[in-house]
C-alpha cells in the first residue's frame, strides 16, 4: 500500500491539566438545588453578569467545597472581590471653557 497523501507521522504531544486541576461530578445532586437557581437565573437575564446570578454562583461554589466536591479557595482566588469603598467621583475639569489643554 501506498502511503501518499498521508499525513506522516505526528508529534508525540502530551496533555496538559487544567489549571485548577478537576474535581468531582456532583453524583449524588448535593448541589443540584443551588446550580439549577443559577442556571434559571442566567436564563432570565440572558447571560448578562448581574449581581443575583454572581451571588448564586457564589453560592453554588461554596456548596461544592463544603462538600469536598471542589478544593477550599479563597473567593477572591475564584473572581470574587470583596466589595469596597464606593470609587470618588472624579473632579469637573477647571479651565476656561474652549482652552485647549496638551
Amino acid at each position: 500500500m501506498s502511503t501518499y497523501g498521508s499525513p506522516g507521522a505526528l508529534p508525540q504531544t502530551r496533555p496538559t491539566p487544567p489549571q485548577r486541576g478537576s474535581f468531582p461530578l456532583d453524583h449524588d445532586g448535593e448541589c443540584k438545588k443551588a446550580m439549577t437557581s443559577y442556571l434559571a437565573c442566567m436564563k432570565k437575564v440572558r447571560g448578562v453578569n448581574e449581581d443575583e446570578c454572581r451571588n448564586l454562583a457564589k453560592a453554588y461554589l461554596s456548596c461544592r467545597m463544603d462538600r469536598n466536591l471542589m478544593l477550599r479557595d479563597d473567593f477572591k482566588n475564584l473572581g470574587y472581590q470583596e466589595p469596597g469603598p464606593p470609587a470618588k467621583a472624579p473632579e469637573p475639569e477647571k479651565g476656561v471653557k474652549g482652552e485647549l489643554r496638551w
